[in-house]
């Protein structure tokens, strides 16, 4: 049965808040007072002639003492208004305001107000119930069902109010469908809060710190208004309920948001388009969401987008990143991710960014499986193709890209820029490692080059790392170099010597590395598996390691000598000697993927240890050792890429000299080109192939709707890298005097 309460029409517009949660000599506009601030004292009561012309408009009030308005108040531009408890209105001036061609003129027209605050020269048309809103200036609302605000608002925020139980507490169940990595989302929450609160979970006094910042952050009172910020514009919308939104704001067509922050500001303007529906979340600065969407139970970071019908739920979106049509549940999403496609789903799973998802992907769906705690895991630049499904338990390193196919077991793929296949002729799963590199550099350097242009950040309190030659893929790589190195030596030992029962790992290793650095043809015959990558009885081959075990040794120099230039460009001073200094120190070690962000082991160590301890006691001081984080990452990337070099050249710090340097040099120059040259040549494949020039009548036609190869801009932009490249190493050589 519903319960329709009945009570007199003179409480209409009072009792906001009730007696018992009204601290002691406080009213029930307090908190409203509070968020008004100074702009309250320029309000006065009406005269007598402004009452009489409001009631020749056909407005009616319950007590017209409780309607206040600005000294610059024309009665003439409210009508047909009915209005209730204490309502107080800015200066009306005989003007329109337009807004995408919308023009309507300012004032009060046709609508129902209750309790409501408006600041200057607002445009309310047509709103059948507006309740409790602080309203800004210039605001322009029109042809809205119902925009109220309750006493218990939380805007989105995983809180509850004096009074209410937990079980009212709204959580975010990221990674995970049974709850088990649930956190409490809050505004301003950044891609590492949540990773972090979502780790660690059997570190019960950290993920009660976690719950302790959110809660400190906001007020549990009750009676806070809902907020709409200068110059917002929200137009023929059906219910929005307990939300708070921002500055440049622009609403239109919603069909309902319910519990609701919405970030907007004159430089990151958000917008709220036709047929969505938003319950319980928070919208970030610069963010776009469109046509039919559902969120509920979400997080939307700065400049993200929702599209055409997509589906989020329990899920934390990065940002910078687009989901369109599909569906994501149950995921935490790091900056950079692009889906596009409506039979695409994505569910229980961790992906850290500059990811891609292809049409009928089917990630994380655990409905071949016993239960509803299934993960999966996937570093940067995840890439499934088209109607790849894939099993939980499931963890890929970086740069993976994954062939179509259904794959029916749990994998652990640790090998970076590869290519996985699975080859069900044959019953067999093959990897290509270093696919990116040796057959489509193009994309692989378009990814890292079009997500630095589209971080369109506003505040980069994150620092993120776009560029797929990083701490976290090269310690990736050289995990991935001794695993090919044991994977080679037991293929030759098995193939030559069939008693294997005798040698040891040391011995396969030993035996692949001879085999990779000094016999790469000789590797490249042979047949060479990898062990516990799959969950199954079944072989899994290792393609081109003989290709690509060189080309990471390769890449890791290049990686090394990246960052020296950048060390140099940051302080023209600096010369070998103190590059010297730095090779000192230099360690290497584990690296964290923190958002987006990459942290030394040590690094995230010690803010972890400061959350336990107290010496960080919120969420603004965690952010700023984001940021503390960020300033030093230039010179621990330095440091790590320095002590990479001289691992896997098998070098100590002694063996930095000028001319080891120059070698280095010399040799990365070599890698840069024939990246460059990649590619060109990868991208020409698309011109050159007879298939994809059928559908054309001619070249020229083809060049009209596609372009010419030689005028592709990210092209030319590597080609002229290469050039200042080369300049670069000339320079040091002969500066350094190597």
């Amino acid at each position: 049965m519903n319960v329709i309460q009945k009570k007199p029409l003179t409480e209409l517009g009072y009792n906001f808040v009730a007696g018992p949660y009204l601290p002691e000599g406080k009213d029930e506009y307090y908190l409203r007072n509070r968020q008004l601030g100074k702009q309250q004292t320029n309000y006065r009561k009406l005269s007598a002639l402004e009452i009489e012309i409001l009631v020749r408009n056909d407005n009616t009030s319950d007590d017209w003492n409780n309607i206040f308005v600005a000294e610059a108040f024309s009665p003439q531009l409210v009508k047909h208004c009915h209005f209730f408890g204490v309502v107080r209105i800015g200066k009306l001036e005989p003007y329109y305001l337009e807004f995408h061609n919308l023009r309507l003129p300012v004032g009060l027209y046709n609508s129902t107000i209750s309790s409501c605050d408006f600041g200057d020269n607002a445009v309310i048309h047509n709103v059948n119930y507006l309740s409790h809103y602080i309203i800004g200036n210039e605001v322009i609302i029109c042809n809205v069902n119902e925009m109220t605000t309750t006493d218990h608002a939380k805007f989105g925020n995983g809180i509850i109010k004096e009074g209410e139980s937990e079980s009212l507490r709204i959580w975010l169940e990221l990674c995970n469908e049974n709850g088990g990595r649930s956190v409490m989302p809050f505004d301003g929450m950044l891609p590492g809060d949540a990773w972090l609160w979502t780790r660690n979970r059997n570190d019960t006094t950290l993920q009660q710190q976690f719950k302790s910042f959110t809660e400190k952050q906001f007020d549990k009172k009750r009676g806070y208004y809902g907020m709409v910020g200068d110059r917002s514009v929200i137009k023929n919308c059906k219910i929005i309920k307990d939300v708070t939104i921002g500055t440049d704001a622009y609403l239109k067509g919603a069909n309902k948001i319910k519990n609701v922050t919405i970030n907007s500001s004159a430089e990151a303007t958000s917008q709220i388009g036709e047929g969505c529906e938003l319950v319980n979340g928070i919208v970030g600065y610069g963010c776009r969401v469109f046509y039919g969407v559902k969120a509920v139970r979400f997080v939307m970071a700065s400049h993200s987008q929702l599209k055409y019908g997509a589906r989020l739920i329990n899920s934390y979106l990065g940002n910078n990143a687009t989901i369109s049509c599909c569906e994501v549940l149950n995921s935490l999403i790091f900056p950079a991710h692009e889906q596009h496609h409506n039979n695409s789903f994505l569910c229980a799973a961790l992906i850290m960014g500059q990811s891609n998802m292809a049409a009928g992907a089917t990630i994380g769906s655990n409905h071949n499986s016993r239960g509803a705690d299934g993960e999966v895991i996937a570093g940067r630049g995840f890439w499934p193709g088209l109607c790849v499904s894939l099993k939980h338990n499931s963890r890929f390193a970086s740069f993976t890209l994954i062939a179509k196919g259904t794959y029916m077991y749990e994998m652990d793929v640790p090998f970076p820029f590869s290519l996985i296949l699975n080859d069900e002729q044959q019953n067999c799963l093959r990897i290509m490692t270093g696919y990116w590199f040796l057959h489509n550099m193009y994309a692989l350097a378009r990814n890292s080059w079009k997500y630095i242009d589209r971080d369109k950040r506003t505040d980069k309190l994150q620092l993120i790392e776009y560029d797929y030659l990083a701490p976290d893929s090269v310690e990736e790589m050289i995990h991935a170099m001794a695993l090919m190195e044991i994977a080679t030596g037991k293929a030759w030992y098995t193939k030559f010597q069939q008693d294997t029962g005798s040698l040891s790992e040391h011995d396969f290793q030993e035996k692949g590395k001879e085999l990779l650095l000094h016999d790469p043809e000789e590797a490249g015959k042979l047949q060479i598996f990898a062990v516990n990558v799959e969950n199954s009885s079944r072989k899994v081959q290792l393609l081109k390691v003989h290709r690509s075990y060189p080309l990471f040794k390769e890449l890791i120099n290049l990686y090394a000598v990246r960052n020296i230039f950048s060390y140099i460009q940051a302080d023209s001073t600096h010369n070998f000697t103190s590059l010297r200094g730095i090779v000192e120190t230099a360690e290497r070690g584990p690296w964290h993927n923190v958002g987006g962000q990459l942290m030394k082991d040590e690094v995230l160590s010690e803010l972890k240890s400061n959350i336990r301890s107290g010496a960080i006691s919120g969420w603004p001081e965690v952010h700023a050792y984001y940021k503390t984080a960020g300033e030093h990452y230039a010179m621990d990337k330095l440091q790590h890429a320095l002590a990479s070099l001289l691992y896997v050249e098998e070098k100590n710090a002694r063996d930095f000299t000028p001319a080891f340097l120059k070698d280095c040099l010399l040799q990365s120059l070599h890698m840069q080109t024939f990246l460059t040259e990649g590619i060109r040549h990868s991208r020409a494949k698309d011109y050159q192939n007879p298939f994809r020039q059928m559908t054309y009548e001619s070249e020229a036609e083809m060049e009209t709707v596609i372009g010419k190869l030689e005028d592709n801009g990210f092209i030319q932009q590597t080609q002229a890298d290469l050039v200042a490249y080369k300049k670069m190493v000339s320079e040091v050589i002969e500066n350094w005097k190597l």
